[in-house]
């Protein structure tokens, strides 16, 4: 791959002019882009295939023209793009296990629904669309809004799916490679980590980065095309791109006072080593070795501390491999047999340095090192040791290294699927059809971390010299090798004593997530019966469907990763009985004022062996064309999310424990100060009103007799108790309506103009909240919802033993249903294929664009609801999502289809830090407002690409997505916004840089 990054260097200058990412949001009509599958469109959403369907609910599609201009790698690399999806990109930065996930809406990935061909991917809790073959994707349906009557739990801000291209025949090879070429110039970043002698990326073009994926696929039909087989092959391979090589990225910026001077975060984990003595005269002092080599120590400073994070992940190193196939065979019209099968293993690291961790990080009992230790000066050996310097004793000591000899670690994530769909379809009786069948879906996570065994570092420290040369005093049976933390230019810090000293602590935590579906769906068209409008051609269509749904969880680690990090293991499991009935109904067709009208409807049960209800979901929908050209379009629904397996568990399942924080009983005294007691001399507390009010502590179950008593605090060695779980936690309801306009006005051919309005509102929604959260609500406002969390003892007390567990004296915390979400806008949608003339070609605009009008939720009934509509980021509205973002695509392609130009404009508005919103309710008073790094103005992206059919057999591509090499705008404290350390909102803007892209597709 290093080579062929070192061919392409010579082209990419060429290519930067040329090139560009091809679009993720080339859309069109969703009833037009099924429309080659035969006479019966099956429209997402709905149940019933029938011909001449349109869609009542916004649908974009992505189609396979678009993902091959782009060179696409990973399909949500095209997902990212369009504006109905908050990015995400697991293996673009550092703290993610590697799924790759969809969000629309921002409403969360639990939230979305992603399907493949109709049904289901997999879990909520372990999917992962890097399972899907980016070659064999015939188009990507995005449907915004309530879809649970149809597909079930979880298509609350819409459905994501995946229409696979089932009539290949022949043999198809496509390959892409894409890297990255950007410009580093030393900026903000380069100055502040000038003061630290951090080192920074070289001034000049970066090229890295790279990015392969070949897939292979072969169809073949037979028996007079009653049998069609498809497999497929795919590997793709990922480069690692550290934070060391953007400059944008070389120190993490923090500000720890708001406008106040800017600085890098700095590690006391530094590569002369840092030592800190825990007794004698400088006990509690930080000490690093002269960087001179010299045995001398220098104390700390931010001068010669380390840069923490430089080699983090930008982009992450991954290798992945796909495989799978379809087969079908058509036995008669009434019965053909179908099964899919799709494979994927996954593997990315996160590198983190190699060190010799504080004590702090293994347990509480401090190294030990012997005051005689050869490799201490005599200087030295008097700070650590004092009075007891030179002599045998062994006194505690705190060590942190980072090796200078050894590679980085890795943390490594093994994510693998296995994906089987199977089942009977076919024709029965006149104009009847059923489709019975099931999925089982299986996906496994293997994460291994390591460090350093607190044993074999004591073993090391413990040195004596041995015929003039140093050795483990406890001689070299397991292969003790000495530690010498005592000079910045020690030769024994190497590979072999971090072998040593890491050996046996690599241990490995698994989850595997299982689902089992089994669907059975029967269709009709009634109007074969003669059950139709009187003033419509088309009868009335029905579906029934009846589901069984099982969800497993499984997890479980190996004892030395329970060593180092705890935990136990688990086995939860969840299912679900559901039946669903739709109808479609053509009321009003060809009709003065009504070329079309037409109802549509569902209705769905499920009953959940986890909750003793039983819920539903339902959706109405109209459809109504006065002429051809305008055609209307509405929908209300009712839609759900299920708890997952594991947030059903961890709402049941009571347990309790100590809040070992400074909390108080926000109805017991506060201290002001202490003060002494002139009658004994004593330190003696001088305590204030409580936090709460007196209505509020009342609210609590507390006695007004009781409201600020002392006996209230809780006891200072061991604090209140809280009681996690105990909940049945119902399903969130949301009820999505959607209402537009489709326009194609015959006296402009080609053009096709939609507004959609759509209003998502998300009741009783499911997450996690501590103790913390009920507190201070119940504090602030004395409502019930926040304050029926403190379970009193009859004395007004909120502590207990948690080993009785008791059933009063705690304040509840857990996984359970809590209060709102919202997510109201628009979208606009349009499409218009311009004739230039037999001689000349065809112009292609497609546009994608969308308004936020309202992004946010409501804590509590009483509270008002938190806006992020207008493009805010920071607390309250973490996800920084633009009010206004677009995409327009302009493709010209010759007449003879062998040239493609494509240029794309992608906007993004511009955010605003919360503190500056000027709204309250999102922490933008006026003592919070900044007036530095609040706010990120617009950023226009332009993506070019090229595309080359040779002939039948054989095409080219060459694309640069982010075409200008725009930089990312910079954020300090960038990890408090979206947990990156790259100083910037890397999952939405291009952090890394112009990317070109390089693809050709092979069939023969």
């Amino acid at each position: 791959m290093r080579t062929i990054q070192k061919l392409l260097v010579t082209t990419s200058c060429f290519a930067a002019l040329m090139a560009a990412p091809a679009m993720a949001q080339d859309a069109a009509p969703a009833d037009e882009a099924a429309a080659s599958a035969g006479d019966a469109i099956v429209v997402t959403g709905s149940r019933i295939s029938r011909p001449n369907i349109a869609a009542a609910a916004p649908i974009t599609s992505v189609t396979s023209e678009a993902i091959k201009l782009q060179a696409a790698v990973n399909i949500e690399d095209v997902l990212n793009r369009l504006p109905q999806v908050a990015p995400d990109s697991q293996q673009n930065y550092q703290d993610s296990d590697g799924r790759q996930r969809i969000k629309l809406r921002n409403l969360g990935f639990e939230r979305t629904l992603v399907l493949v061909d109709g049904k289901r991917l997999g879990t909520m809790n372990g999917q992962d669309t890097g399972m899907i073959p980016t070659a064999l994707v015939k188009r990507i349906d995005v449907l915004t809004g309530g879809a649970s009557a149809v597909y079930g739990s979880d298509a609350v801000a819409g459905v994501v799916n995946f229409v696979m291209d089932r009539d290949f025949t022949g043999i198809r090879l496509d390959g892409n490679y894409n890297f990255y070429v950007h410009q580093n110039t030393p900026g903000l970043i380069s100055e502040v980590a000038r003061n630290y002698n951090f080192a920074q990326p070289a001034r000049g073009l970066a090229v890295d980065g790279g990015r392969a994926d070949v897939n292979l696929t072969v169809g073949k039909k037979l028996f007079d095309d009653r049998l069609r087989l498809q497999g497929y092959v795919n590997y793709r391979q990922g480069d690692l791109v550290p934070y060391s090589a953007r400059e944008s990225s070389g120190c993490q910026l923090i500000q720890s006072v708001k406008d106040g001077p800017l600085g890098c975060t700095t590690s006391t984990y530094t590569k002369t080593g840092y030592v800190s003595p825990l007794s004698g005269p400088n006990n509690g002092s930080g000490y690093v070795n002269n960087p001179d080599g010299s045995r001398n120590f220098l104390p700390y400073s931010d001068a010669l501390a380390a840069n923490p994070y430089d080699g983090y992940s930008f982009q992450r190193n991954s290798q992945r491999w796909n495989a799978g196939g379809f087969a079908q065979f058509e036995i008669s019209d009434a019965a053909t047999l179908y099964t899919d099968a799709m494979w994927f293993r996954d593997k990315s690291v996160n590198g983190y340095p190699a060190r010799v961790l504080s004590y702090t990080a293994l347990g509480t009992t401090p190294y030990t090192v012997k005051c005689n230790n050869p490799f201490m000066s005599a200087a030295q050996s008097q700070a650590i040791c004092g009075a007891n310097a030179g002599t045998a004793t062994a006194v505690p000591i705190e060590l942190r290294y980072r090796f200078s000899g050894v590679p980085d670690q890795d943390d490594t994530y093994i994510n693998q699927g296995l994906r089987i769909s199977s089942g009977v379809r076919g024709n029965f009786a006149d104009g009847w059809s059923y489709d019975v069948g099931g999925v089982y879906a299986r996906n496994r996570q293997d994460f291994t971390t390591g460090a350093v065994d607190f044993s074999r570092v004591n073993k090391s420290l413990d040195t004596v010299l041995v015929n003039g040369a140093a050795a483990c005093a406890s001689g070299t049976a397991d292969g003790c090798l000495p530690f010498d933390p005592f000079s910045a230019a020690s030769a024994t810090n190497n590979q072999a004593l971090f072998n040593y000293l890491s050996q046996g602590t690599y241990g490995t935590t698994t989850t595997i997530n299982t689902m089992y579906q089994g669907v059975a769906t029967v269709q009709g068209d009634l109007g074969k019966m003669g059950i139709k409008s009187p003033f419509a051609e088309q009868g009335v269509a029905i579906a029934f469907s009846a589901e069984y749904r099982e969800d497993r969880f499984k997890s479980y680690a190996d004892p030395v990763y329970r060593s180092f990090n705890g935990g136990t293991d688990s086995s939860l499991s969840q299912h679900v009985w559901e039946g669903m009935t739709e109808i479609q109904a053509p009321l009003v067709e060809h009709k003065p004022f009504a070329e079309t009208l037409q109802f549509n409807g569902a209705f769905r049960l499920s009953k959940y062996n986890t909750n003793p209800k039983t819920f539903s979901t339902w959706k109405t929908e109209l459809v109504w064309a006065p002429v051809r050209d305008i055609t209307f379009r509405g929908s209300v629904n009712r839609a759900q999310r299920a708890p997952t397996v594991v947030e059903a568990s961890q709402g049941a399942n009571i347990s309790y424990g100590r809040i070992t924080t400074a909390y108080s009983d926000p109805c017991a005294p506060t201290l002001v100060r202490m003060t002494t007691d002139p009658s004994t001399g004593q330190q003696v507390p001088v305590y204030g009103a409580p936090q709460a009010s007196r209505d509020a502590c009342r609210a609590t179950g507390l006695a007004d007799n009781q409201y600020g008593s002392a006996t209230l605090l809780c006891p200072t060695d061991v604090g209140c108790t809280y009681r996690s779980g105990g909940f049945t936690v119902d399903p969130e309801t949301a009820y999505t309506k959607t209402v537009g306009v489709v326009l194609r006005p015959r006296f402009i051919p080609g053009l096709t103009l939609s507004a959609d309005r759509y209003l998502i509102d998300l009741n009783n929604s499911i997450g996690y909240n501590d103790y913390s959260y009920f507190s201070a609500g119940c504090a602030q406002t004395a409502s019930d919802f926040f304050c029926k969390a403190f379970v009193r003892n009859a004395d007004g007390t909120l502590y207990s033993n948690p080993n009785t567990n008791p059933s009063t004296g705690f304040i509840r915390q857990g996984t359970t249903n809590y209060y709102k979400s919202k997510a109201h806008g628009w979208d606009f949608q349009a499409q218009y294929a311009l004739r230039l003339g037999d001689r000349i070609g065809k112009l292609d605009f497609d546009f994608n664009g969308s308004l936020s009008t309202l992004l946010g939720g409501q804590d509590s009934p009483i509270l008002p609801v938190k806006n992020c509509a207008e493009g805010y980021f920071g607390d309250n509205c973490s996800q920084f999502i633009p009010k206004w973002s677009h995409t327009l695509r302009t493709t010209y392609t010759t007449p003879d289809q062998k040239f493609q130009l494509s240029l794309n404009w992608r906007y993004l508005g511009p955010l605003t830090n919360t503190t500056n919103s000027g709204d309250a309710a999102l922490g933008g008073t006026a003592a919070n407002a900044r007036t530095t790094f609040y706010r990120i103005s617009p950023y226009n992206y332009f993506d070019l690409a090229v595309n080359f059919r040779v002939n039948e057999i054989y095409s080219f591509r060459i694309s640069a997505n982010n075409l200008l090499d725009k930089d990312p705008p910079i954020l300090a404290n960038s990890y408090n916004y979206g947990l990156s350390r790259n100083n910037t909102l890397s999952a939405r803007y291009d952090s890394l840089g112009r990317q070109v892209a390089v693809g050709a597709t092979v069939k023969f």
